[in-house]
């Protein structure tokens, strides 16, 4: 028996080992044969002889078992030392990360403003019915309010449909000349191709002394922004209704896939609508207490602008987090 647990002793590997434990109990095996020996002892012998092999087998079955626990141990951790990472070690195969593209079409929306002196400003995702609707010309029961499918809590207040209630909050705290941007999350009861409960939009506002500010300069402003994201297009203006504006305008640019000439993505008119904008009508200056000011205000959604500029057909892959999407932003 010695030599058997001199000869785990000495094992080196896993393999080793296994070819050893066939040798000791294999069907063929060094025990197999002792007990089949049992059969030519006298019968007075066999049960002491039978006692000292079961106790024999089972010593060695225990220090095969050990051996094994300490050639299992050494081969993880050899596993491990050969897997392990030096984090701090500079690799010049890592992989850069990415923008989203909503951040990154938000920061670039934003770095335009910033140019030409507008503040940021930012307000709670929860309001009241007074922010969201009645300041913004919106009263109770008033038939646009039908537009924006609201989340209302119990209590009476609500997720903002706009980031308008923003304009309202800086308007009530600070008093003209206002040249603001106010981007953010807000809430709408909507899901499908081109809409998503929660989105992103960004609105401005530019009020000061009554006869400064123009239809003109908002044109202008919009034009040379809209020309800043998307390149060399064409931009229209056409009449239209906002219940916070007058007048109300939406704003077109000729379409970027068919260059104008009609497509599927334009519905083939050759134009894609992208903001609405207009001058701040005088009821919601007389809501936060402006007196002889003008102003102008336009609004735009972050996912729209995206899904034109890197050209993505569905707005709700933006929020799946698929990683063969976003990896292409890289």
């Amino acid at each position: 028996m010695e030599q058997w647990q001199e000869r785990l002793e000495k094992s080196g590997s896993l393999e080793e080992l296994e070819n050893l434990r066939i040798e000791i109990f294999g069907k063929k095996g060094f025990f197999a044969k002792e007990f089949e020996k049992l059969k030519t002892l006298p019968k007075e012998e066999k049960p002491r002889v039978a006692k000292e092999l079961n106790i024999a087998k089972e010593r060695l079955f225990k220090a095969l078992q050990a051996k094994k626990d300490k050639l299992l141990a050494k081969e993880i951790e050899k596993k491990l030392k050969s897997e392990s990472i030096d984090v701090s070690l500079y690799s010049p195969k890592g992989f850069k990360g990415a923008y989203h593209p909503v951040n990154h079409t938000m920061d670039k929306i934003i770095e335009y403003f910033i140019s030409l002196n507008y503040s940021i400003e930012t307000g709670p995702l929860v309001e009241d019915d007074f922010y969201n609707f009645e300041a913004l010309n919106l009263p109770k029961y008033h038939p646009a309010r039908d537009m924006q499918d609201t989340f209302y809590f119990k209590d009476g207040k609500l997720l903002r449909t706009h980031t308008s209630p923003v304009q309202i909050r800086t308007m009530q705290k600070e008093r003209p000349p206002i040249r603001m941007i106010s981007p953010g999350a807000v809430f709408r009861r909507d899901y499908d191709l081109t809409h998503t409960p929660m989105f992103h939009q960004v609105e401005g506002l530019v009020v000061d002394e009554k006869g400064k500010v123009s239809f003109a300069n908002l044109k202008f402003i919009l034009e040379d922004f809209l020309h800043y994201m998307f390149g060399d297009v064409k931009v229209r203006f056409r009449p239209s209704f906002f219940p916070f504006t007058e007048p109300s305008a939406e704003v077109d640019i000729s379409c970027i896939f068919c260059k104008g000439e009609g497509c599927r993505v334009c519905s083939h008119t050759g134009w894609l609508e992208v903001l609405g904008c207009g001058m701040v009508d005088p009821n919601v200056f007389e809501a936060v207490g402006y007196k002889d000011v003008s102003g102008y205000a336009f609004g735009l959604g972050v996912e729209r602008f995206a899904m034109l500029i890197h050209q993505i057909p569905d707005l709700r892959v933006l929020f799946e987090g698929d990683i063969r999407l976003l990896e292409q932003f890289r």
